[in-house]
């Protein structure tokens, strides 16, 4: 992403107290990256190159578990 990384971007929403659900899929896989993504509110960290069942099964669950407008 030009300009800001996945990180970054999540990092603002987070500071902004902006809810977006997301799913992070990055080619360069670390560790820390990782940690960092999940604290700053990823629903799920995926690997490149993606294994469809599991980008569907993170959709899933990120659906799931996101509280509707009806709910709030």
């Amino acid at each position: 992403m030009p300009g800001m990384s996945g990180l970054q971007l999540l990092q603002e929403l987070r500071g902004a107290k902006t809810i977006v659900p997301t799913i992070v899929i990055t080619a360069y896989d670390e560790p820390a990256t990782r940690a960092q993504c999940l604290a700053a509110g990823a629903s799920a960290y995926l690997r490149k190159p993606l294994d469809e069942r599991l980008l569907l099964n993170a959709i899933s669950a990120t659906v799931n578990r996101t509280p509707k407008e009806t709910d709030r």
